[in-house]
């Protein structure tokens, strides 16, 4: 095993070689309303234990043990999910030998997970990987991500940006609308478009080749003294297909009493995983396994900004990692943002000058949800099925994070 150079230029993306980061795999359970959903009593381990059987079994001439290293996303969960993933992911069947660990960058955290395993593949350290991520905010979003116990010096930081850092998401939306100009009127707009996209895609089956059905326990909320019932989740939850601007502009606003984010234009409370198999093309080859082959990592970056504007993360980011890979905005087929907020996507698409007919083409998080440790994976499983029915070859995917930072990916389907 060698380190990989850097690809740069289209062309050069575009051409195999021995030494691309390929993508084998690339699923994601349903994503269901917290604290309401069809799983809404899973586990977060549960879930993912459920994608990664779902992922071995996508690729059932690959022995397992080969599989070098599996890294997770998870934000909320328990001791950062490191000991009931690993569990997990042995239960799933796993082999002891391949290891595991997580990682938290917050709302990018499975795209890092991603982003970690093709760099421990282009540089030499493995030859195959897992990337995924994991969230139950049914279960783990009691404090809203805010931290309960924190040194009181942080608090009184002469830095604002440090005093920022645990600011609610909610009114970093409100600052981007206020500072950038997005109107309610156009949030609400936003928004509504994200459920019916979604809605027309789930009528259509766009989703269903990505998801994984979940079978799992649920409790009936209005006869708590009944016994769960087992049931087998299918499909995305949270999508409303008869939203429209004129029943988003009816919301109150939700962080602020003067604000214009609301439930109804800021991303759903979501529970969910995903996960993604990734594995030197060569090593592809010397398995047989090149008809897997969907696609490619190509690159990532991560850019900082201040905590109380994260949204506009992915207007740093996605300059940045054209920049990186010597791309320009026409080299690339669809844009998927992660829709945290309809006032910080907005402002992205306006600042970067894209073309909203190729963002978002299935809907976003306004309207599927945001499990945050898993939000990357799911909708890199979404971008590599839509290039594949588009004929699309290049695909960007980016969100912003919280504390103030943006990420962007670019990927190639084959």
């Amino acid at each position: 095993m060698s380190a990989i150079p850097l690809k740069r230029g289209l062309s050069s993306l575009l051409q195999k070689s021995p030494n691309d980061i390929t993508i084998l795999s690339a699923l994601r359970t349903p994503l269901t309303r917290a604290k309401k959903g069809g799983l809404k009593d899973a586990y977060p381990e549960e879930l993912l234990a459920t994608v990664l059987r779902a992922t071995l079994a996508a690729v059932p001439n690959l022995d397992p043990a080969l599989i070098e290293d599996t890294c997770v996303g998870t934000v909320l969960q328990e001791l950062g999910g490191a000991k009931a993933g690993r569990m997990a992911a042995i239960h799933a069947g796993l082999p002891s030998n391949t290891a595991f660990h997580t990682i938290n960058r917050q709302c990018s955290s499975s795209l890092a997970a991603i982003t970690t395993i093709a760099h421990s593949i282009a540089v030499g350290q493995i030859d195959t990987g897992i990337g995924a991520g994991m969230e139950s905010m049914t279960r783990n979003y009691g404090s809203r991500a805010i931290p309960t116990v924190l040194w009181p010096a942080l608090k009184e930081s002469p830095s604002k940006d440090a005093r920022d850092c645990v600011m609610s998401m909610g009114i970093t939306s409100e600052n981007v609308a206020s500072r950038y100009n997005v109107s309610r009127a156009d949030q609400d707009a936003f928004a509504a478009r994200s459920h019916q996209k979604a809605a027309e895609a789930q009528r259509k089956g766009l989703f269903d080749a990505e998801i994984v059905p979940v079978t799992t326990r649920w409790q009936d909320l209005d006869k708590p003294d009944t016994p769960p019932e087992e049931i087998t989740v299918t499909k995305d939850d949270g999508i409303r297909p008869t939203a429209t601007s004129e029943s988003m502009a009816k919301l109150k606003p939700a962080f602020s009493p003067d604000g214009a984010s609301t439930a109804g234009n800021s991303s759903q409370v979501t529970d969910g995983a995903a996960a993604t198999l990734l594995m030197r093309r060569s090593t592809a080859q010397a398995l047989g396994l090149s008809d897997k082959i969907i696609g490619k990592w190509c690159g990532t970056q991560v850019v900082g900004c201040a905590p109380d504007e994260m949204g506009i993360g992915p207007a740093l980011a996605i300059p940045k990692v054209l920049d990186y890979l010597n791309l320009k905005k026409e080299d690339v087929g669809l844009w998927e943002i992660n829709e945290a907020f309809a006032s910080q996507a907005l402002y992205c698409v306006r600042e970067l000058g894209l073309d909203v007919e190729r963002l978002n083409v299935n809907g976003g998080a306004i309207a599927l949800g945001h499990p945050i440790g898993a939000t990357g994976a799911r909708i890199l499983a979404g971008l590599m099925a839509e290039l594949g029915r588009r004929g699309e070859q290049v695909g960007v995917v980016s969100m912003c994070i919280g504390t103030g930072m943006g990420m962007a990916s670019v990927f190639v389907r084959e």
